[in-house]
């Protein structure tokens, strides 16, 4: 069992001060270094929009101004992350999820506003009209659900979660994340735990169990980044050791751990590298492996 060692942890922090967003390293300090809150809910709150959605790159592939559905999951992640989940800040980001969804209750993955703003090219609405999507409205349900937010939104998006779960046979790795996101807050436990045990080969399927396999993959750690995380059942110890070992293995030379996936302007590669290292950190902390 490999953990990180003291100098490698050192060499992390480094590369967080050197080159992480703001909101990322006063993520990494409330959690290692015993930092407020505060600083985190201010740089939530600096990415806020007067119609309560959030842009400016919270998401940092969406670089543009406009409001977006992935924004405000970000946000409340973050929120969430340092135990702040800040009244004011929640329910403006509830009326405009309110005002931004479909009939069906949920929101979709992007609006139409994106095409007006820089984004990486994957960012494409469907349509002038795009249906919901469990992607993001699944986690932001869940998230709601887990700190007993009251807002109009919530019952028919939780409604809207439910349905479109209920309707799923096979599960991608993105779709499988918000999922299991869902199930493992919202407050109907029989009702997700016999989904949970419906999906579960699916879910497991949608984990890369070759920790060198190449390409966008997603691993059982993204699924279960804690060992309390519901996903953790799908994998066995020697599966979830073998990517904790990965983990440690695959530190860069910088002291940070890169994305998988396409950097398409060179911005995002430091503020994806920011946000994965800390993830990174949070997951290795959470089994046990840092020194």
């Amino acid at each position: 069992m490999k953990t990180l060692s003291k100098d490698a942890f050192a060499a992390a922090e480094r590369y967080l001060v050197l080159n992480a967003r703001r909101i990322d390293r006063a993520r990494f300090d409330n959690r290692f270094d015993g930092g407020p809150a505060g600083p985190v809910v201010h740089a939530v709150r600096s990415h806020q929009n007067p119609d309560g959605g959030f842009g400016h790159a919270i998401e940092p592939d969406l670089r543009g101004a406009s409001s977006q559905p992935q924004g405000v999951e970000a946000a409340f992640w973050a929120l969430d992350d340092v135990g702040a989940f800040e009244e004011a800040i929640v329910l403006a980001a509830c009326a405009w999820l309110e005002a931004n969804s479909t009939e069906d209750g949920g929101v979709p993955w992007v609006l139409p506003s994106v095409l007006d703003d820089e984004r990486g090219p994957w960012w494409q609405p469907q349509g002038e009209r795009p249906p919901a999507a469990l992607n993001p409205t699944a986690p932001i349900v869940g998230l709601l659900h887990h700190h007993s937010v009251k807002h109009p939104w919530l019952e028919p998006a939780t409604e809207f979660c439910w349905r479109a779960i209920a309707g799923l046979d096979e599960v991608g790795a993105y779709d499988a994340m918000c999922v299991l996101r869902f199930l493992e807050r919202v407050h109907d436990r029989d009702r997700a735990a016999a989904e949970f045990e419906r999906l579960s080969p699916s879910l497991r399927a949608s984990a890369a169990l070759d920790p060198d396999e190449p390409g966008h993959t997603h691993s059982p750690l993204d699924l279960a980044p804690t060992p309390e995380s519901m996903a953790r059942s799908l994998f066995s110890e020697a599966e979830i050791d073998r990517h904790l070992d990965h983990l440690v293995d695959t530190q860069g030379a910088e002291g940070g751990w890169a994305p998988n996936f396409m950097m398409w302007t060179p911005v995002v590669a430091h503020e994806w590298g920011g946000y994965l290292t800390r993830a990174t950190l949070t997951t290795l902390q959470a089994y046990g492996r840092i020194a």
